[in-house]
């Protein structure tokens, strides 16, 4: 009788001694798949669940290495450069273990619940010393959702604090399961207005407020809003967000998170077109923090 083989998901980076995403010191899971397609987003290599190829080409010598051991012939040499059709790839690797300049990178790893689980616990001091624990992130953990509870559960067990960084895109039955082994939630608020997130993320944006009004009352949860310059920047979307939180889920602290020009690189590599645009100052950052704080009432 043979061994059923355990269920793996696909992880595109472990991110160790993290101070950003959660309490504490912290290792972030980052899983790859995502339901919205945001048109900033600053991990692209996350959107699809399957292994994919970053391409530098700058680095590239032509060898031809990558031709010869592709099996479904996606890599191509042309005059002056090296090529992938993207629609034939699938994320073997191959092309990266013969590639001698590091031209090519595999992004994106199958991985067991135990394998992951591993991985964290080794930094397990750092995480009681600091009153920290790992945080699953994306791409959207939730496309995974039950390779994703497993590591939550596992986690639980090893007694780790646990956060679930979501876009709340997913059904309520599914991030009820989700939940029950998650200590903290961060949730991603692009827009209060739903023609704009549909054109924004190509997904509506009614599902994801409301999962916001309902994990509210049910677990410890922060709002993090990414800042998009000339999308959901100005003073007028910052206020909404904030009045709705005020409103529809009581007592819940917002983070404004500045637009960063540090993916769009990674576009480049995988041979997507992407919308640059410039970061905010720091000046403007304080003055919207300035205006969330007065939308909930509090004191800066």
């Amino acid at each position: 009788m043979s061994v059923e083989e355990e269920p793996k998901g696909v992880i595109f980076n472990i991110q160790r001694y993290s101070i950003h995403d959660g309490p504490g010191i912290r290792t972030t899971v980052f899983l790859k798949g995502c339901q919205l397609k945001c048109f900033w987003c600053q991990n692209p290599e996350s959107q699809r669940i399957q292994p994919e190829i970053f391409l530098t080409r700058s680095n590239c010598t032509l060898c031809g290495k990558c031709v010869t051991v592709c099996q479904t012939g996606a890599n191509r040499l042309l005059e002056n450069s090296s090529t992938i059709d993207r629609s034939k790839c699938i994320g073997c690797g191959k092309c990266v273990e013969v590639c001698l300049r590091e031209a090519r990178k595999l992004v994106g790893r199958y991985m067991t619940k135990d394998e992951v689980i591993r991985e964290v616990l080794k930094d397990v001091k750092f995480y009681e010393n600091s009153g920290g624990g790992v945080t699953l992130s994306g791409g959207e953990p939730a496309a995974q959702h039950e390779f994703v509870l497993s590591i939550l559960r596992g986690c639980k067990e090893a007694g780790l604090h646990t956060v679930l960084d979501t876009c709340g895109d997913v059904p309520w039955s599914t991030m009820k399961r989700l939940l029950r082994p998650t200590d903290l939630v961060f949730f991603d608020i692009k827009t209060i207005e739903p023609k704009k997130h549909r054109g924004a993320t190509g997904r509506p944006n009614r599902l994801i407020l409301e999962n916001a009004k309902r994990i509210a009352r049910t677990k410890p949860m922060r709002v993090r809003v990414p800042l998009i310059p000339n999308f959901n920047d100005s003073p007028e979307d910052i206020r909404a967000i904030a009045r709705f939180v005020k409103e529809e889920m009581g007592s819940i602290e917002i983070d404004l998170l500045p637009y960063n020009k540090l993916g769009e690189v990674k576009y480049e590599r995988l041979d997507r077109q992407c919308i640059p645009t410039e970061t905010q100052t720091e000046e403007y950052i304080k003055h919207l923090d300035t205006l969330v704080n007065l939308e909930l009432g509090r004191e800066n």
